[in-house]
């Protein structure tokens, strides 16, 4: 039955509540904080890359090892919303801009 009507999903979203639940729910919220995060960290990833710098540079430039940044990369630690900025604005030299719904 779920099969099916993940084959007959019209939308995304539609998508989305099939397989992971309505928006508030605790599956659902739990998918959308990982899939967030997910998005973070590549495009942390991607900022490196942009900046010709490797990991440990990143890490010196912010004042953490290396082992912290590549943990964050692979989604394997939380961040704080403080070590997020300072990667981003002073090891990057990228602004952030969050939107809260």
């Amino acid at each position: 039955m779920k099969k099916e009507a993940i084959r007959n999903a019209k939308t995304f979203d539609e998508l989305l509540d099939i397989k992971y639940g309505k928006v508030g729910s605790s599956v659902r919220d739990e998918y959308e904080a990982k899939a967030n995060y997910f998005v973070i960290s590549e495009m942390m990833k991607e900022a490196i890359k942009d900046a010709h710098i490797t990991q440990e540079q990143l890490a010196d430039k912010i004042g953490t090892k290396k082992s912290y940044i590549s943990r964050l990369e692979n989604g394997k630690v939380d961040i704080q919303l403080s070590t997020l900025f300072k990667i981003f604005e002073t090891g990057l030299g990228r602004k952030i801009q969050f939107t809260i719904l």
